[in-house]
């Protein structure tokens, strides 16, 4: 059976810091993703360690042996030898019989992996968007969100295309798969809403929080386009109500036009000419509907732009705090250094 993670380590870079070390690009392949992940060879002697403890023997590979004489930096054959091993060694930890070392979360953790790699990762979002169940795993959560961004732009498209189809056939068409694109939207926004709520996941203040604005401005951009789909469906339904001039010339006959000629309304329109005064009216009645719905759409747009500039600014005063917290770490940690380098100082 193949493994669910597809892990490579195709490229590798020099980092940009004072004191440069090589990172090493590792490429993950799951079911629903991929991404890439950026770790340095420190990273996998810690690994290494936290597996060997956590599962309790040594994982079914070794680690490249760590060059005293040479720096991988300067020597591009030794950095592309020790990228084959350390490939090697993941890939042989993925694909081994036994998932112990698997099953560790020093692994998971390295990986950026969800809580369980061997449970159907693609069948969990089907559930999600099929039925009102709730996520059971952060990153599914984050799965499912960009599925809702997709059905929401499908339900946006299809009215687009209903707004310039020619014919009443193509207009029910679209506005029928529109519904349902916004049915299935509705049903995953109870799902991410029961998921965020009941599951207590330990994603820290500041990712929570943004999660919940996520959920939030797809719920007003579901309700929007709800809005948008009821008011073409009003219009439609005034728009048949608006008889023609063929229907009216036929029903009525050409011996009724004359109290036409005897109206003075100002300057006429194409649309106006060939009204009476009854169809004149119900026209601006039509009208002062369409331009009060469009007003409407305008203020929600407003609005939406408005919440969002807003929920911006808190997600920049909490990474403002937190960068704050970490310049502060970071002093304090240089100064244990500084108090470590002068007593070795001493001690030379």
């Amino acid at each position: 059976m193949a493994p669910l993670v597809e892990i490579s380590i195709p490229t590798t870079q020099i980092s940009k810091t004072t004191n440069p070390y090589t990172i090493y690009d590792i490429s993950l392949r799951l079911p629903l993703r991929s991404f890439t992940l950026q770790k340095r060879f420190s990273d996998f002697t810690a690994l290494h360690s936290a597996l060997t403890s956590q599962a309790g023997a040594p994982p079914p590979a070794t680690l490249p042996q760590k060059s005293w004489f040479a720096r991988t930096i300067s020597n591009p054959a030794l950095t592309e030898s020790r990228r084959k091993g350390l490939e090697s060694y993941l890939r042989d930890i993925n694909e081994a019989d036994d998932p112990r070392w698997r099953d560790t979360s020093a692994w998971r953790s390295f990986l950026n992996l969800p809580s369980s790699t061997t449970s159907n990762s693609a069948s969990a979002l089907h559930n999600a968007i099929t039925t009102p169940t709730s996520v059971t795993d952060p990153v599914v959560w984050l799965d499912c969100h960009r599925d809702l961004k997709s059905l929401l732009h499908d339900a946006r498209l299809q009215l687009t295309r209903r707004d310039q189809a020619a014919t009443a056939q193509a207009q029910h068409e679209c506005s029928a798969q529109a519904k349902k694109c916004l049915v299935r939207a509705g049903t995953m926004i109870l799902t991410l809403e029961r998921g965020l709520r009941d599951q207590g996941w330990d994603l820290g203040d500041g990712e929570l929080r943004r999660r919940k604005d996520l959920l939030g401005s797809a719920k007003k951009e579901k309700e929007g386009l709800d809005h948008l789909l009821n008011a073409m469906v009003a219009k439609s339904q005034l728009d048949k109500t608006v008889a023609s001039v063929k229907d009216k010339t036929a029903l009525i006959g050409t011996t009724q036009q004359a109290p036409k000629q005897g109206r003075v309304l100002g300057k006429e329109t194409g649309r106006t000419r060939e009204l009476d005064n009854q169809g004149v009216l119900q026209l601006q009645k039509q009208l002062m509907q369409e331009q009060d719905l469009d007003v409407e759409e305008l203020a929600k747009v407003v609005r939406r732009q408005r919440e969002l500039g807003t929920a911006i600014q808190e997600e920049l005063d909490v990474q403002r705090d937190l960068l704050g917290m970490l310049d502060e770490d970071v002093t304090r940690v240089a100064g244990k250094v500084e108090v470590v380098r002068k007593r070795v100082d001493k001690i030379s």
